[in-house]
């Protein structure tokens, strides 16, 4: 079987959040990082070269893949911030302003969203994985 291409980093999350060039998609990646370490009591990690995960799952496909992930993530792309939160659709009406893609949820700006919903959504993703 082959081996997941996103792998868990020792690069320095500071640091790679440091560099981000636009002021504001770095305040709110750090505004991430602390919610999602609150909501897992893990420390923020590198998986990869751009994606930030909290805690430890083993994930089983139906399909028989397995692969070892992060419980909840996060990463600071170009366009928009990429939530890795493993919840329903309907989970996600109050949120505000967002659009979805295939295990992700996409948002502009934290201010583009209700964050005590987002703070919920993340405990929410981080208790049921």
């Amino acid at each position: 079987m082959a081996e997941n291409k996103t792998q868990k980093t020792d690069a320095d999350v500071n640091e790679f959040l440091s560099n981000i060039g636009d002021s504001q998609q770095r305040s709110d990646s750090f505004e991430i990082v602390r919610m999602m370490e609150s909501a897992t009591g893990a420390k923020a990690q590198m998986w990869g070269p751009s994606i930030i995960g909290f805690g430890e799952t083993h994930l089983r496909y139906e399909s028989g893949r397995e692969l070892d992930w992060f419980k909840v993530g996060f990463s600071p792309r170009k366009s928009n911030l990429s939530l890795y939160l493993r919840l329903g659709e309907k989970a996600l009406k109050k949120l505000g302003k967002h659009s979805t893609g295939k295990g992700c949820i996409y948002i502009k700006r934290l201010d583009d969203i209700d964050r005590e919903v987002l703070a919920s959504l993340i405990d929410q993703a981080a208790k049921s994985t």
